[in-house]
């Protein structure tokens, strides 16, 4: 087979005709879509059925869900390369986030892979990061594969989800190839796969044998020189960043010198370890050639976007463009009168070079210095994509303070546009009217509205800054029965503003622990964020009052006592639980003249100026 290989040479592209061919002993497959659909549960399966492990190897449910954050919160955050060997064909698997936020992961990864797993919920079918996944993989030429999964499910309707996923395929630009895509039905919890969605299978051979006689292996240039596109980065301890990436052409050797792409030029560098992967990790290798996916050690300072080839080579790609960022929080030091009681790491030096060094492998974050001040604001794919990076940091040792989450604008011909996002919102019939009166308030214009069952399916268009804080809103009015999903659509034109919270906010008006009393005496007029016993300073917001305006209280004011006592004269104190805030609802909450601490303990919110004297002065000047 002969192709057309563009090479890089300074400025001007040169083009040049080389032989290729396919590679048919491995396959390089990337699994995509929308969050909880089963994908990780699906490699699961995979690993536990291909008889390559002990059962001691593969414990618990998740397996490649290492990260303490992707298993406390049930999402996969990073993206894993495992490799299955099957009929004498080695697959490597490649699972990729289903949230919107972290769409960076998918976009780099595809570049990896010739072939993808596409999974449709069989209840729900194909749902806005679907679309989101399937579009980047067409676009990157990758051959498709529908897997209707959970076709267990009591409200399973496989063959309208297998319908649905065809239409998107068409509907994305994919319609020469429906007449050769191919499709099987599975159940990754129950552990099989089938043609007939009526017919449960034995195993998931089925699916194994689509992915060898199905997905194309990648084609390799057989005497173009080494070429490879860094796509991930890994770090140890011992050897610092691990470069990972697939071979496009030529082949490579442990202890090679070789010249590494990146932003400012050229440089020469020797491999110090060469790796493939093999089954849950990484075997060391001395030789791999063009279509392999291998980890390097020893290249420094090697980012994402780098290529690695041959000294002189001229051959570099153009490095990797990624969707930009639709939000920004502002990062600082704990200023609070608790800094330093629980982190390790509290002085702006130590905050810079953790966010330089997550800034290595997550291409999808954008980092800036605020002039003037020791803050930065760091930019994101939305709020869970830096509530993330801001948990991680916490975890680690770091206190923070946290501004309030913004949208990032952008001139279109001379006039401001901001993001806009398609909202998916499946909620019971009964509960549609507060969806829409809320959705409504904050700049929201329905779509479609569709009937299913006792369900009903709404699709809006909305500010992303009307998003910040409805999540919680659209729980609490539906009683936790909707399910959200949104997802970017484009940049439109500036609404009017979006209403804000609602309420005012208790704000502590001195230090010390709370008292049982005090709050016994506040909750019938609030909803309280702190339990007694709790430390608390002034400037600190204890809860949040029933009418629209602040109050400054007293939560630490005791009963004063007295020698006299009468029968019943003392009332048992009651109190309600503290309201418990998620990292992502207390970001989600604060208004521009409010911050959320982070500690390694703690997640409290207060006002930028502590003293109530100072936010008065400010008012009147403001």
């Amino acid at each position: 087979m002969v192709t057309t290989v563009t090479r890089y040479e300074e400025s001007s592209p040169v083009s040049i005709t080389t032989e290729t061919e396919r590679r048919n002993d491995i396959r390089n497959v990337v699994i995509i879509a929308h969050v909880d659909h089963g994908k990780t549960t699906m490699v699961d399966c995979l690993l536990r059925q291909s008889g390559q492990f002990r059962d001691t190897e593969l414990q618990g449910d998740c397996i490649l869900d290492s990260n303490d954050l992707e298993r406390e919160r049930g999402i996969t955050i990073l993206a894993k390369n495992i490799a299955i060997p099957y009929r004498d064909t080695k697959i490597n698997l490649i699972d990729t986030p289903g949230h919107a936020d972290f769409g960076g992961e998918v976009e780099r990864v595809l570049t990896m892979a010739d072939g993808c797993l596409v999974l449709v919920d069989a209840a729900e079918g194909p749902m806005p990061q679907t679309r989101y996944v399937l579009e980047k993989a067409l676009a990157a030429g990758v051959k498709p594969i529908i897997v209707v999964n959970k076709i267990d499910r009591p409200d399973a309707r496989s063959h309208e989800a297998l319908d649905e996923a065809l239409e998107l395929l068409a509907e994305l630009g994919g319609e020469d190839q429906l007449d050769e895509v191919a499709y099987v039905f599975t159940s990754g919890k129950s552990g099989y796969a089938t043609t007939d969605p009526d017919s449960p299978g034995e195993d998931m051979r089925p699916l194994m044998d689509l992915l060898v006689d199905h997905l194309p292996g990648p084609v390799v240039d057989t005497d173009a020189p080494l070429r490879m596109l860094v796509t991930t980065l890994d770090w140890s301890e011992y050897v610092g960043r691990i470069a990972v990436g697939r071979i496009q052409s030529g082949d490579i050797s442990a202890g090679q010198t070789i010249e590494l792409h990146q932003k400012d030029g050229p440089v020469k560098q020797k491999i110090s370890g060469l790796y493939m992967f093999d089954k849950l990790g990484r075997a060391p290798a001395e030789h791999a050639k063009a279509g392999d996916i291998i980890a390097l050690e020893g290249l420094e300072n090697v980012e994402i976007g780098d290529t690695v080839s041959l000294v002189a080579a001229n051959n570099a790609f153009e490095r990797p463009s990624v969707d930009e960022p639709t939000l920004e929080m502002v990062f600082a030091v704990n200023s609070s009168p608790f800094a330093g009681r629980e982190g390790k790491y509290v002085t702006t030096r130590q905050i810079k070079g953790r966010l330089e060094k997550e800034l290595e492998r997550n291409v999808a974050l954008r980092v800036e210095t605020i002039p003037g001040t020791e803050s930065y604001a760091v930019k994101g794919r939305g709020i869970l994509h830096l509530a993330v990076l801001i948990e991680t940091m916490r975890r680690e040792g770091y206190e923070l303070s946290i501004g309030k989450p913004r949208v990032i604008n952008r001139d279109i011909d001379g006039k401001p546009h901001e993001p806009f996002e398609g909202l998916r919102v499946e909620v019971p019939t009964e509960s549609m009217g507060p969806v829409m009166e809320l959705v409504g308030l904050r700049r929201g214009s329905l779509l479609e509205m569709t009937q299913r069952g006792e369900y009903s399916l709404l699709q809006f268009i909305i500010p992303s800054r009307g998003l910040i804080g409805l999540r919680t809103r659209l729980l609490n009015a539906t009683r936790g029965t909707a399910v959200i999903h949104h997802r970017f659509a484009e940049y439109r034109p500036v609404e009017p503003d979006v209403p804000g919270r609602g309420n005012g906010v208790l704000i502590s008006m001195v230090a010390g622990k709370v008292m049982p009393f005090a709050l016994f005496g506040l909750q019938d007029r609030s909803d309280l964020f702190v339990a007694p016993g709790t430390d608390v300073y002034e400037g600190m917001l204890v809860g949040e009052n029933a009418r629209d305006n602040d109050m400054n209280v007293n939560p630490c004011r005791e009963k004063k006592l007295t020698n006299m006592r009468a029968s019943g004269s003392d009332e048992n104190v009651i109190l309600k639980p503290p309201r418990q805030m998620s990292l992502e609802a207390a970001l989600e909450y604060i208004e521009d003249d409010e911050l959320v601490e982070v500690t390694p303990e703690s997640i409290r919110l207060r006002k930028i100026l502590l003293k109530e004297s100072d936010r008065r002065r400010n008012n009147r000047n403001r």
